[in-house]
């Protein structure tokens, strides 16, 4: 069953979804869509049991492009390009090569359509250990979330995930649900490998990042025929952190291409 996501909506034309990844928000990709908003009408969802979107027992890809499918339906959405980051490529591809006919390209950043080894369940079991409700400060939730990870977990980006709520603090992502769920949200749809999609496809990945591997490709163009790779230099996983100035000029292009192709003369 589809839920109904939170999301935010900005600027006029044609219409663009962007989907975060595992542990985002909508709002992580508030500076892209700001840009994008100049041309198009953007919209940011929040993925179920991430930000202000409900949460539900299960995640599954199947289940996620379901959730943005009802999205493009409500708002009666014509076509619009989807892209998506990590878990949220994921989801697009997923929705790419079960609905076709409702989107016009997806566009997918630093992920590819294959299982990778759980480096997550570690975050979520760091965030549930803490008494966050009890705490005073979030400088105090943020020292005890770093003291329990390593040097290297993306501690700040995890805290962007922490509210304060009637004066008490809380998590607004479902961990209990993300981590009986994070060997799927791992893998890939084994429904969905035989499948494919002839729509434009763009895959974008960080140079520094190991997600998309040369290994990579033969399985992304066996799924997405036309699919066009751009590598950015001196990027890792979180592309648009790192690079949003690089990210953002293949995004316009991309878009400009694949709408002029899809545009009868």
């Amino acid at each position: 069953m589809s839920l109904a996501l939170a999301f935010e909506a900005l600027g006029s034309g044609p219409p663009v979804v962007i989907l975060h990844g595992l542990f985002g928000a909508g709002r992580n990709w508030t500076q892209i869509a700001q840009a994008l908003a100049e041309g198009h009408r953007v919209y940011l969802p929040d993925a179920r049991n991430h930000g202000g979107s409900p949460w539900a027992e299960s995640m599954s890809y199947a289940e996620m492009a379901g959730d943005v499918l009802a999205l493009i339906e409500s708002e009666q959405l014509q076509r619009p390009f989807v892209i998506g980051h990590s878990m949220g490529g994921k989801t697009a591809m997923a929705l790419a090569l079960s609905h076709p006919e409702a989107i016009a390209g997806i566009a997918v950043i630093d992920i590819a359509p294959e299982s990778y080894a759980d480096q997550f369940s570690s975050y979520v079991s760091a965030m549930r250990s803490l008494d966050v409700a009890g705490a005073a400060s979030r400088r105090e939730i943020r020292q005890a979330l770093a003291d329990s990870l390593s040097a290297e977990a993306p501690v700040d980006f995890l805290m962007q995930n922490l509210r304060r709520q009637n004066d008490r603090f809380d998590w607004r992502l479902n961990l209990l649900a993300t981590g009986l769920c994070m060997r799927e949200l791992c893998g890939f749809p084994d429904a969905l490998r035989t499948a494919r999609y002839d729509g434009p496809a763009l895959f974008i990945h960080g140079a520094e990042s190991d997600y998309v591997r040369p290994s990579s490709l033969a399985g992304i163009r066996a799924l997405f025929p036309h699919a066009e790779t751009e590598r950015i230099a001196d990027a890792g996983h979180w592309v648009h952190a790192d690079q949003p100035a690089a990210l953002l000029c293949g995004l316009r292009d991309w878009l400009a291409d694949a709408a002029a192709a899809a545009t009868p003369l």
